[in-house]
């Protein structure tokens, strides 16, 4: 019986998949800060402002510079890390935060806010070609019935 059981041992032993180390919250939050992560976080703070602004309209602005004063990104980055370990093993982590240091790695961090806002904007045009196309065809679709 023991015999029978070795093969099963060996797949479960030998398969790293099956047992790939979970990233460290420290390796990820080293991820998280040589992307800008936290920045990132400022950055959405600030652009929800003016809503915050309008949900509370009676507050001066002395209270929103201090509540921005005192707005902690690494609050983000917290509840952040738990779904980097969820898709990233330990090894993939070490492999990117390798890679981010590169000069190719250190110019994609760079770069990667203006080729984000230049993807969105193509994707807005993209999406209202889009819709012309859909509305034109429907129109001739439906005056040859």
């Amino acid at each position: 019986m023991k015999l029978a059981l070795l093969p099963l041992f060996a797949v479960l032993t030998f398969s790293s998949s099956t047992f790939a180390e979970q990233a460290s919250a420290e390796s990820v939050k080293l991820l998280m800060n040589k992307t800008g992560a936290g920045e990132l976080g400022v950055q959405a703070m600030n652009q929800m402002l003016p809503a915050l602004k309008n949900m509370v309209p009676n507050a001066p602005e002395s209270f929103w510079s201090d509540y921005m004063a005192e707005f902690d990104s690494e609050a983000l980055v917290e509840l952040t890390v738990p779904i980097y370990q969820k898709y990233l093993t330990e090894e993939e982590v070490l492999a990117l935060n390798a890679f981010y240091d590169t000069p190719a790695g250190k110019k994609l961090i760079k770069v990667q806010p203006q080729i984000m806002q230049e993807s969105m904007m193509a994707g807005q045009q993209w999406g209202q070609t889009v819709a012309e196309d859909v509305i034109k065809k429907y129109q001739q679709q439906s005056h040859q019935h």
